[in-house]
């Protein structure tokens, strides 16, 4: 029998809140995390805005010397993997740590060390290159410090599947867990994305917004004026753990995974086919065992994209189909930014507060609506209302998609 799998510990670091406390308060308020990029580096680039952290507390979760040899993905993710430990209260000393694992991904892994030590090479030569370059920048590396911190010897797994990369670790980690491989596991994703041979690429692609005046009104989802995504910086965790597991040590039970799905478009490299995205959700309700009348939140990818958004309502609509416009969706990401591989376990922690607190998070900066996007995107305020059942979608270049279905648990 698959065994049911709860969450019970989450950490943040982002740029509206480096806690999930001080993130959702924001989230609550439709509060904006996109702000000017200052450095001159980003002068002749066409975008100049994104979602970047500041006051990040590293000497808080390491030493001097280890800051020094990690990079910044690797020290985001270990921080929101600390924060969630701490909050599930788990023990480690009485825990059986060959039944642990750790699933941390990144989309893009070490840029900063990669591109600063390319820099060092060009100018400087190869003998001033850092012998930490190839550990610092290797996308599997927050999994590796997580594990050596904790001493967790389970499954260790670092997904790269672009925008959906924690969405896929959240996703597998469950599976492993509900067929009896593992009893708990830290999953999730973390990203260190800005700079500027990242926003002269995307800004070649024309995949960002310029709307570098007004930086808070930038990322739009499903508006008509929408010009692009934002790219944004951080990390989320999740502990996920067997229920019986969980309940037999009084962890504190934040909601439950009851679905995934995992499909590929197989159609194009960047553009998306909602086909791919439909089946993801269909595979996820099917697996929980729910019907569409059952679902009461969708946290979208809604990722600013001219194309994406509608992708992701055509596919809604071809999963729901009546009941698509009583669901209420929304896209964080429109006061987030867009966080790569970090996106999906960011807006996983935001479904499960949004569950506990049965608040509809808001779709902010929709003001004219795209009338290709018209459904519920819970427009510039966020909602009361009940949520018992919910989804939360990630999408990724490359036609990966991965959907979670989580369930409120009322008898924890």
């Amino acid at each position: 029998m698959k065994r049911r799998v709860v969450v019970t510990g989450t950490g943040v670091v982002s740029p509206l809140g480096n806690d999930v406390e001080t993130l959702w308060n924001n989230i609550k308020k439709g509060k904006s995390g996109i702000k000017r990029l200052e450095s001159e580096k980003y002068k002749d680039i066409n975008t100049q805005i994104a979602g970047f952290i500041e006051d990040f507390p590293g000497e808080k979760y390491l030493d001097a010397k280890e800051i020094k040899r990690y990079d910044l993905f690797t020290q985001y993710g270990y921080a929101a993997a600390v924060q969630a430990l701490n909050q599930s209260k788990l023990d480690l000393d009485a825990v059986d740590k060959d039944r642990v694992g750790v699933y941390i991904g990144s989309g893009a892994g070490g840029l900063q060390t990669l591109f600063s030590n390319h820099e060092t090479l060009l100018e400087k030569g190869a003998k001033r290159v850092s012998p930490f370059s190839i550990p610092m920048s290797i996308n599997n590396m927050a999994s590796g410090l997580v594990a050596i911190k904790t001493g967790f010897t389970g499954p260790s797994f670092s997904p790269v599947s672009a925008c959906a990369t924690s969405n896929h670790a959240i996703g597998e980690a469950y599976f492993n867990i509900a067929h009896g491989y593992s009893d708990a596991i830290l999953a999730g994703g973390a990203e260190a994305t800005i700079t500027p041979l990242y926003f002269a690429g995307f800004s070649k692609m024309r995949a960002m917004s310029t709307k570098n005046e007004e930086p808070e009104k930038a990322s739009r989802p499903f508006d008509l004026e929408r010009d692009g995504f934002v790219m944004s910086e951080g990390a989320g965790v999740l502990f996920l753990e067997e229920y019986e597991h969980a309940k037999k040590r009084g962890a504190p039970i934040l909601g439950e995974i009851i679905g995934y799905g995992n499909t590929t478009d197989a159609y194009h490299i960047t553009a998306p086919d909602y086909q791919g995205a439909a089946k993801a959700m269909r595979l996820a309700m099917e697996r929980a065992r729910v019907e569409p009348k059952d679902v009461d939140y969708i946290n979208a990818h809604g990722t600013s994209t001219p194309a994406g958004d509608i992708s992701e309502t055509k596919a809604v609509k071809e999963v729901f189909g009546d009941d698509a416009k009583h669901v209420k969706l929304s896209s964080t990401k429109s006061m987030t930014g867009h966080m790569f591989g970090a996106a999906g376990a960011m807006e996983a922690i935001i479904t499960l507060n949004s569950m506990a607190e049965n608040i509809f998070p808001p779709t902010i900066n929709l003001v004219n609506p795209d009338p290709e996007c018209d459904l519920d995107y819970v427009a510039n305020q966020a909602v009361e209302g009940t949520i018992n059942i919910a989804l939360s979608n990630g999408f990724g270049f490359g036609g990966h998609n991965a959907v979670i279905a989580f369930k409120k648990v009322l008898d924890s």
